[in-house]
């Protein structure tokens, strides 16, 4: 497998769409804790509504960020391949073999989606 390829799929499949995924299946979103604590000490150190908004708006900042680049890398299969492994860490608490099948058809799709090679062969954009 290329570099460029193994390197999409563990940010962008398993980072981006299978452990986002998983957390919103449990119930818990790191990213926004980790902002939230940060967003809070800043806060108390420096109290300006400027540096408030930015730890309000960051979340979606980074999410457009992630989205992009994942565009960038992978085109409109590789986004496929972060919604499919999306759901597969939504599926993966309650039913473990859908959960496991959709990840490896995942990973398939998007080391797919950035060898050249294999979109020239298979005509994929």
């Amino acid at each position: 497998m290329a570099k460029k390829s193994r390197r999409y799929i563990w940010q962008s499949v398993i980072g981006l769409g299978f452990l986002s995924g998983l957390w919103t299946s449990v119930g818990i979103d790191p990213e926004e804790v980790i902002i939230t604590a940060l967003g809070t000490a800043v806060n108390q150190l420096y109290p300006d509504p400027t540096i408030r908004l930015l730890f309000v708006i960051l979340p979606t900042l980074l999410l457009v960020a992630s989205i992009f680049a994942a565009y960038k890398s992978g085109k409109l299969w590789g986004l496929v391949s972060v919604v499919v492994a999306y759901i597969a860490g939504l599926l993966i608490v309650s039913s473990l073999l859908t959960g496991l099948v959709l990840l490896s058809g995942a990973i398939i799709l998007g080391g797919v989606s950035t060898t050249r090679s294999l979109k020239r062969r298979l005509k994929l954009s």
